[in-house]
């Protein structure tokens, strides 16, 4: 058997084994080597966290999500030798409903959604998504996708550059910056990474540099999410996600920048809210929560796996359990513990 924490190609996994501690009760309800649950993997990436579950229930099924092609390749090659056991869709994560009723299911048992740009994205330096080696400004996650990283900064106004900078990079120097591509890419347009970084060298104050990381990190993002529209997916792979989870079904995500972190905190929160009126004794039909947190807060990576793995480090993981489903009459099927 393969080591799942190494593989053979190259990705380790974020925090493989508590994704796996969140989601086992929730595949393992009816046997006790996953016979009969289906996971969604709806960030299959190199699919190191689908390696993970495989290796060790079974019996689970694994339906497989990206929107990146050559992800799907790596990753069907990885997991060949789990045969059938292990299906792949080319779309996007928020696409989540059409997928599974697309794969002949009507719920799942778990979902696990790993979100930003994949280890295995980052280090091919042709995709443009790292700022530490000089490639063409692409950045996108989908090939078939018509917008890129250089389409953004050659083309966007002032105001429409200084805002993704600011909103989806929260860099506090978006104007500064808007205001130097504008002047830059009227001599020559912009076209690789390495003249950007050393433009954000040039515009952040040196200060600024010294104690905030590294300059590009943050206009990186930025441009990344806007080429990605990842923000808008986010906002609809949660709630659809837990559309598709039956009765003590999980959904476990991770996420590795705040702006992520607060929309899932956002719909995780209203998920467990209970809208019966203040003051009455009992619960109204329809009202008391469909779902129960599981983790109290983000939880994040301990210093050993940031040590394995310094990519955990800025990872958040939050999951929530379907307890119970309000059918269109107002009444409530399942409860705590139902299957």
């Amino acid at each position: 058997m393969n080591s799942p924490q190494q593989g053979d190609h190259g990705h380790v996994p974020v925090m493989a084994d508590r994704m796996f501690a969140l989601l086992e009760p929730a595949l393992t309800r009816v046997s006790a080597d996953g016979t009969g649950a289906v996971l969604v993997d709806g960030t299959l990436g190199a699919g190191g966290h689908t390696e993970y579950f495989l290796d060790r229930l079974d019996g689970l099924y694994v339906i497989a999500i990206d929107r990146d092609t050559s992800a799907i390749g790596i990753a069907s090659e990885r997991l060949g030798r789990f045969g059938d056991r292990v299906e792949f869709h080319h779309n996007r994560y928020d696409e989540i409903e059409d997928v599974v009723h697309a794969a002949g299911r009507t719920v799942v048992d778990g979902v696990l959604l790993d979100l930003g740009v994949s280890s295995m994205q980052l280090d091919r330096a042709e995709r443009g998504f790292a700022y530490a080696v000089d490639a063409p400004l692409d950045m996108r996650m989908n090939a078939d996708d018509e917008l890129t990283a250089a389409d953004i900064l050659n083309t966007y106004d002032h105001g429409a550059l200084a805002r993704v900078l600011s909103e989806y990079g929260e860099e506090r120097f978006a104007g500064k910056i808007a205001s130097a591509v504008v002047r830059e890419r009227a001599k020559e347009p912009f076209t690789t990474s390495g003249r950007l970084v050393e433009l954000l060298y040039a515009t952040i104050p040196a200060a600024t540099r010294r104690t905030g990381g590294h300059p590009a990190k943050r206009t990186f993002q930025a441009l990344r999410i806007e080429v990605n529209h990842e923000l808008d997916s986010l906002r609809g792979v949660i709630p659809a996600s837990l559309e598709v989870l039956g009765i003590g079904g999980r959904l476990a995500v991770m996420s590795y920048q705040s702006l992520e972190d607060r929309i899932v905190k956002r719909d995780f929160a209203r998920a467990v809210e209970n809208t019966t009126p203040a003051g009455l004794p009992v619960d109204l039909p329809g009202t008391a929560p469909e779902f129960s947190l599981v983790t109290r807060g983000a939880e994040q990576a301990d210093a050993a796996e940031r040590a394995a793995n310094p990519r955990s480090a800025p990872v958040r993981i939050r999951a929530i359990e379907r307890i119970a489903r309000h059918t269109a009459a107002g009444t409530t099927t399942g409860g705590r513990g139902a299957k």
